[in-house]
């Protein structure tokens, strides 16, 4: 990434998924170094309510395991549980980026997890809005 570009929300957005990843395989918070508020507080907000967002995943999961996520459909999902629970984000964008990211770096071009990753989102819009 280029220190004089600036960048789009959506790939501000590619930069949190990335750097989630990273921790979670890592198993260890790794610095957070990026000029942009939005990553930096995005990646901290998920950190500081790690635990809430697993719980919102875990209830809306239909036979799966959270461990059974790969890392990067892991940190996608927990990603967009966070803007959908902490953010002012709209719903519809919320799910549209995170479709997005889950045909980039998760799906092998048969859209199985593109219908993964959206239902399960689905069922969270449900379960929050109850």
């Amino acid at each position: 990434m280029e220190e004089n570009s600036n960048l789009s929300r959506r790939e501000q957005r590619e930069e949190i998924i990335k750097k989630l990843f990273e921790i979670d395989i890592n198993k260890e918070f790794l610095d957070i170094d990026s000029k942009y508020e939005y990553i930096v507080e995005s990646i901290e907000g998920v950190l500081s309510n790690l635990h809430k967002i697993d719980e919102i995943i875990i209830n809306n999961l239909v036979n799966w395991k959270i461990n059974r996520l790969s890392f990067v459909d892991r940190a996608i999902i927990r990603f967009a549980v966070y803007e959908l629970y902490y953010e002012d984000t709209a719903v519809e964008i919320v799910i549209n980026e995170a479709l997005n990211l889950t045909r980039k770096y998760s799906d092998e071009g048969d859209n199985k997890m593109v219908g993964f990753t959206n239902k399960v989102l689905d069922n969270i819009k449900l379960y929050l809005k109850k």
